[in-house]
């Protein structure tokens, strides 16, 4: 069976794609008719024979080819099916010349060699622990070199280094460090038998892992005598699973029944991986997908908007108790028992708050009359047919307006809206409520929500920082994004920033905000960027919230912010990130900037929301 291109990471969907990882091949057909037996996709073939060492100095013209000809597989094989590896004796930083020499010269040859056979990958041999040659070598590789990505092998640990002291994952990112984090340079991961702790297991979730190697030596045996792995394997291959990659098994087989138990039992293990749950499936076609965030004031929403955020189980049910508790609340205030209250929903929408707060009233006992405001004029015309199809007539009264510009006859008990953002205040709810206050009865009045609070955590992610980058500009690395993030390892607690505080009594009102903040990094990484979230008070203990400690589960209607910086930064063990960020305001707009000033101090982003503003 064909593959849609190998070590690409795209999704085969119900199979796992597995390969065969071979070392040495006199016969490239009979290797693949073996792949094709093992009910394997592809393999990873040497591109020279292991034991063909090039010597390029003073070397008379040969007639003998250097390699087997191209013409052993088909065009289509080597494009889709193969993986090309680069010979295992090329060493970079060898303290000869002569090697470093002839090293440099066939790489390039076979490098060469594999771009004109349209293999959409090759693998590097595993580095030593310090190698800036490599890494210049391979970063001089790309220049010319179209869509064929590099993948570096790397272990889970050094076979030398039983005691753990050194991380192959510094090498890792000393090497794609030297090459400017280009797109093009992956890893193949390779297992080791003992396995380093969890943090470092999720540390290389973050980066942009192709293909995991499974040597055979890897495996157990059950007591029916076939390959299983453990359970610390199984968990870090499920973790794997949902990355995308490609897995190549290779070693020579262990076990009886050849390469096919090995690839029966790994497709065996990704059938029996966990189920997402119902909200991970409504999530994962925006897994790593950047979203500028929504514009409401200056947008209108569309359909399709209204109905994704309308799908979200937790958001409505948390606002009708907010609401009940408000309407208990008012009717103990003496000689209100008898009272109808009015509640006014800002931001109506297609009407879910004006349900929510229609069965709050029913479930407490408490009489309402509801002011359903919108400036969208579309969301106005699905209002007034649900006031006549939901019989809400005498109940309710549908406002075409913008809440900062309308004067009510009557004042609002209640003002509900649902104007937050992935950072809370990042899509203008405060000046939006501090327009709409002025009609909330001074004294009593109440705001749902009362307040929130917004967070920062550092985030390394390999991938979201290729998403922007291949916007090749400053300014989208001055934006700020709404993103499910998934191949992303947070580094530090979040931290609060700021809260607003609804109805706001301040005169003047100032929505300005500054923050600092120092977060202490356990293991040595590199920082892409910031997760932003928030965490809404709607009344009494009733929170909304995308914070991680307080997440309110099953909720989808936000996924984090991303704040990224340009240029990577990477953090020693035990290191400190120190992060200042402004919330702006100006007449017409408010933005974000922000600056990273330790552990090394870099430009101020967004500086006068040059790349990116919110419109007021």
């Amino acid at each position: 069976e064909s593959l849609k291109s190998v070590g690409t990471g795209q999704a085969m969907g119900d199979h796992l794609r597995v390969g065969r990882h071979y070392t040495c091949v006199p016969n490239a057909q009979a290797a693949m008719d073996a792949v094709r037996n093992s009910e394997m996709y592809f393999a990873v073939l040497p591109l020279v024979h292991p034991r063909a060492r090039r010597e390029f100095k003073n070397k008379t013209q040969r007639d003998e080819p250097f390699t087997r000809s191209d013409l052993t597989l088909s065009s289509h094989a080597w494009s889709t099916n193969v993986i090309g590896a680069l010979s295992p004796w090329i060493n970079l930083d060898s303290p000869c010349a002569r090697v470093r020499h002839d090293s440099e010269k066939a790489l390039k040859q076979e490098i060469a060699w594999a771009q004109h056979i349209s293999c959409p990958a090759v693998m590097a041999p595993t580095p030593p622990k310090s190698c800036p040659n490599f890494a210049r070598a391979l970063y001089s590789s790309f220049s010319g070199y179209g869509n064929m990505s590099i993948m570096v092998q790397m272990p889970l640990l050094w076979p030398d280094d039983p005691e753990m002291e050194t991380d192959p994952w510094e090498t890792w990112n000393k090497i794609r460090s030297a090459a400017e984090h280009h797109a093009q340079l992956a890893v193949a991961l390779e297992l080791t038998s003992d396995l380093p702790d969890q943090s470092a297991i999720e540390q290389w979730g973050a980066e942009p892992v192709r293909v995991v190697i499974v040597p055979t030596s890897v495996f157990l045996t059950n007591s029916a005598g076939f390959p299983v792995l453990s359970k610390r394997h199984q968990s870090l291959m499920h973790m794997f699973f949902t990355r995308n990659v490609d897995v190549a098994v290779s070693g020579r087989p262990r076990h009886s029944g050849d390469m096919l138990v090995y690839s029966q039992y790994l497709q065996h293990l990704y059938q029996k991986r966990p189920q997402l749950t119902e909200s991970e499936q409504f999530e994962q076609p925006y897994w790593d997908y950047l979203q500028v965030p929504l514009q409401p004031l200056a947008d209108n929403l569309e359909s399709q908007t209204y109905e994704v955020f309308e799908r979200d189980p937790i958001k409505y049910v948390n606002y009708e108790k907010a609401v009940h508790l408000a309407l208990l609340d008012l009717k103990k205030q003496p000689g209100r028992e008898n009272e109808t209250f009015c509640v006014m929903v800002v931001g109506a929408g297609r009407g879910p708050l004006v349900r929510a707060s229609l069965n709050a009233s029913v479930s407490s006992g408490v009489p309402v009359f509801v002011y359903a405001l919108d400036k969208n004029p579309n969301a106005v015309v699905t209002l007034r047919n649900m006031r006549i199809t939901e019989g809400w007539e005498g109940k309710v009264e549908v406002v075409h307006s913008d809440m900062r510009d309308w004067r009510p006859k009557v004042m609002a008990d209640i003002l509900v809206s649902e104007l937050l953002g992935s950072f809370g205040d990042n899509e203008l709810s405060p000046e939006c409520l501090d327009g709409a206050q002025t009609f909330l009865k001074p004294d009593t009045g109440i705001s749902i929500p009362v307040s929130y609070t917004s967070a920062v955590a550092p985030i390394s992610s390999s991938k979201l920082h290729q998403e922007v980058k291949a916007y090749n500009d400053v300014k989208h690395f001055e934006t700020t994004y709404v993103v499910k993030m998934h191949a992303h390892r947070v580094l530090s607690p979040p931290q609060d920033c700021w809260t607003f505080v609804h109805p706001n009594r301040d005169v003047p009102i100032d929505n300005a905000r500054y923050s600092t903040h120092k977060f202490k990094v356990d293991r040595s990484s590199c920082l892409h960027g910031f997760a932003g979230y928030f965490d809404a008070k709607l009344y009494g203990d009733v929170h909304i919230s995308i914070h991680p400690e307080t997440f309110s589960t099953g909720m989808f209607s936000w996924f984090p912010l991303f704040i990224p910086i340009r240029t990577p930064i990477y953090v020693p063990a035990d290191g400190d990130v120190e992060l200042h960020i402004w919330r702006r305001v100006e007449d017409k707009k408010v933005w974000y900037e922000w600056s990273v000033t330790e552990p090394l101090s870099g430009p101020v982003n967004n500086l006068n929301g040059r790349s990116f503003s919110i419109g007021l």
